[in-house]
């Protein structure tokens, strides 16, 4: 997209006890080939050393702008609200939502944009690059990413006849007059997946929305560790099904269906059930290979295809008896009622 094409744009980041990650990616934001943005980052309540890094990055860098939060206001959850602070801020035509632990190809920003341009697209989600390191975040990880691909149908977003929406946290971009009409992030001031939830918006106005694949032009470590794994996404889990029982049960079902056990029938089945069963797991194995060669994983984890099934109906089962016996999610140092939550709800 030549310079003289290319539309003003505010990337908006919301950065709590981001310390360990925000000196390697905030330069790769602040450094973008694009003639015309800002990066607006919202220091919120953050209680390490983020305050510090972003201040010396301010001075550093003219296109960055930092805020300061000490306070979380009542009825907002601490990541949409502090994206609703920055969008005040913001003087962009579109608006760029990442994270703080999300890195830019130096083109990444000219190319999001030109290819909302060529599609016409006024909400643009980005698929980024996971980086994958280590036994359980290769095994449970990418099969984490391979179910939710294949339970969101991605590639249905961009028909207009679809209800399918899409929504990640790591770059979407949306038309400034579009975020407005949809009601910004006070319409998700209590939504845990706020992200997930701003695509749904997106949707079900008619916005005309789509995903693209980031190859190399966007990547992060999403999650270090099975223990940060199992943390994280069983705090978003429940969440991520309207806190309805029914639906961890039936994803639990499914996957112990559709991803366990036919692994089980190749060992100990006969006959034809065997044969059958075989012919399951080889088509799962051979996707999941391929799932893991875009992301540069040796393909020989597609072998542990059941396992990370198995740890994801665990993290499941997990997320939904906590926030039960808890009666909410405690959310970065933060608890949330859950009649409060389900009151929140898009």
């Amino acid at each position: 997209m030549p310079d003289a094409e290319c539309p003003i744009v505010s990337i908006l980041v919301a950065a709590r006890d981001e310390a360990a990650g925000l000196p390697q990616a905030l330069p790769t934001l602040l450094e973008q080939d694009y003639p015309h943005y800002e990066v607006i980052v919202v220091n919120d309540r953050s209680r390490d050393a983020t305050p510090q890094i972003l201040d010396r990055f301010a001075r550093k860098y003219d296109n960055l702008r930092v805020v300061h939060l000490a306070e979380l206001p009542p009825g907002w959850i601490g990541r949409p609200h502090a994206m609703f602070r920055a969008y005040h801020q913001a003087k962009g035509e579109w608006l760029v939502f990442s994270d703080a632990d999300v890195r830019f190809a130096p083109d990444a920003l000219r190319e999001v944009m030109a290819v909302a341009k060529e599609r016409g697209w006024e909400h643009v989600n980005i698929l980024p690059h996971l980086e994958l390191v280590g036994f359980w975040e290769k095994t449970v990880l990418s099969f984490w990413a391979l179910s939710s691909i294949v339970w969101l149908e991605p590639w249905r977003v961009s028909d207009p006849h679809s209800r399918k929406y899409f929504g990640f946290g790591a770059l979407q971009a949306l038309r400034r007059n579009a975020y407005e009409a949809i009601g910004t992030h006070r319409r998700l001031a209590m939504e845990v997946v706020d992200d997930v939830n701003l695509g749904k918006l997106a949707k079900q106005a008619g916005l005309r929305s789509g995903v693209a694949i980031a190859g190399n032009k966007v990547s992060l470590r999403y999650l270090e560790g099975l223990k940060n794994i199992v943390r994280s996404i069983s705090k978003s889990a429940f969440a991520a099904c309207g806190y309805r029982a029914g639906l961890i049960a039936g994803g639990v079902f499914a996957n112990i269906v559709l991803y366990i056990s036919p692994f089980v029938a190749v060992l100990f089945a006969t006959g034809l059930p065997r044969a059958l069963a075989a012919v399951s797991v080889l088509c799962l194995v051979v996707l999941h290979a391929r799932g893991l060669i875009a992301v540069r994983v040796s393909p020989l984890y597609a072998a542990t295809h059941p396992l990370g099934a198995a740890v994801l109906c665990y993290i499941l089962l997990y997320s939904m008896i906590v926030v039960l016996w808890r009666g909410g999610v405690l959310w970065r140092d933060t608890f949330y009622p859950l009649d409060d939550l389900r009151k929140g709800l898009t």
